[in-house]
Order: C-alpha cells, then sequence, then structure tokens
C-alpha cells in the first residue's frame, strides 16, 4: 500500500485474537499508544490480568518515521515471538500500536516454526479486528503575540484547521497549536510576516 507523505497509518480501536494450537492458547491484543510509558502501563496492566501465563510476548511501533520499536520473547526461543508480531505491525505500515500475545502452554513443544506461525497468526487477528486510520503528521507550533494581534493569528489557525492545544491570554499571548504537516509551511511564513508575532517549532 503506498504511504502519503505526511501522513501514517494506526489503529482506531483495540482488537482482539485468538489461535490454538496442540492445547496452547495464544491471546492477542492490539491496541494504540503513543509513547514508551503507555506501553509499559498496558504491559503491566496485561501481566497482571494473565499473571498465570507461560509468556507475555509482545512488540510495538512509535511515531510518524517509524523508527523506534521494539520486539520481546519473554523467554521464548529467540526470534520466535517478538519478531512475528513486529512483522504483523509492518506488513501493514502501522505505527503508535503495540500488540501483546498472551500464550498458556498446553503441554506440546511447537518447535520454532510451530511459534512463529502462532505468534503470527494470533498478532494478525488481533490487528485485523481492530479499527485503521489514516492520521497527518503534525508540526508543534508556540505562537507568541501581542493582544492586538489575537483576530489575524486566530484567522490562520482557522485557515489552516490548526489545533490549540494550550493558551495563555493576556496583553502578551501564548499558543501552543498543532498543524498537518502540509499546512505548517504556509502558516508559519503567514505569521511570521505579520509583524508583532514570533512562531517557535
Amino acid at each position: 500500500m503506498a504511504e502519503r507523505i505526511g501522513f501514517y497509518r494506526t489503529l482506531s480501536r483495540p482488537g482482539e485474537g485468538l489461535y490454538r494450537e496442540k492445547g496452547s492458547k495464544f491471546i492477542a491484543m492490539a491496541c494504540p499508544v503513543g509513547s514508551v510509558e503507555e506501553v509499559r502501563d498496558v504491559l503491566v496492566s496485561v501481566r497482571k490480568k494473565y499473571y498465570d501465563a507461560r509468556h507475555v510476548c509482545y512488540a510495538y511501533m512509535l511515531g510518524a518515521e517509524r523508527t523506534e520499536f521494539r520486539a520481546n520473547d519473554d523467554g521464548e526461543p529467540s526470534g520466535t515471538a517478538g519478531r512475528p508480531i513486529l512483522g504483523q505491525i509492518n506488513s501493514r505500515h502501522l505505527t503508535d500500536v503495540l500488540v501483546i500475545v498472551v500464550r498458556y502452554f498446553g503441554g506440546v513443544l511447537l518447535g520454532t516454526g510451530g511459534l512463529i506461525v502462532a505468534y503470527k497468526e494470533a498478532a494478525a487477528e488481533a490487528l485485523d479486528a481492530a479499527g485503521m486510520v489514516e492520521r497527518q503528521v503534525e508540526l508543534a507550533l508556540t505562537i507568541c503575540f501581542g493582544y492586538a494581534q489575537m483576530n489575524e493569528v486566530m484567522k490562520r489557525i482557522r485557515d489552516h484547521q490548526a489545533r490549540i492545544i494550550a493558551q495563555e491570554i493576556k496583553m502578551e499571548c501564548t499558543l501552543q497549536v498543532l498543524v498537518g504537516l502540509e499546512a505548517s509551511e504556509i502558516m508559519i511564513n503567514q505569521l511570521e510576516k505579520t509583524e508583532g508575532v514570533t512562531v517557535d517549532y
């Protein structure tokens, strides 16, 4: 699938999957996440819920550039769990996503090939059950201006569909906004040409 510049694919809602093989049960969960801290929180919660499971394996991908990721086998043979899970995330070009697969051992060894298939299929089922959405990459801007420039600044924010995430309105005003990457260059140029307005990004 071709990727649009300035956009990324992620999950709009969580999804679950289940794969069974020779008595072993693989319970998969896919969920949207925004940071390593959020990944850790979800893992703590899942480990608490499935405290009696043999393995809690996972993989995640973070950031619009898809450069921050990790795969964890949690005691399974190296490369048989985390990597197949990450492979399913990559094959869908997703980011800001965590997939966890909890394994309950059924008493029969599956072998390297069997494990890879099991973790891959469980992860795929959870991701297929989740909703996928395309989001625009956003740039964070801090806009400082005098109260007299308020109307001009607000017009630019509306024109470029920027989102205000924090504000301090006094005689000297500060707004923190998120704006789509495609629109950001034009908006910054317009604001910087306005007397009394400064933009940090």
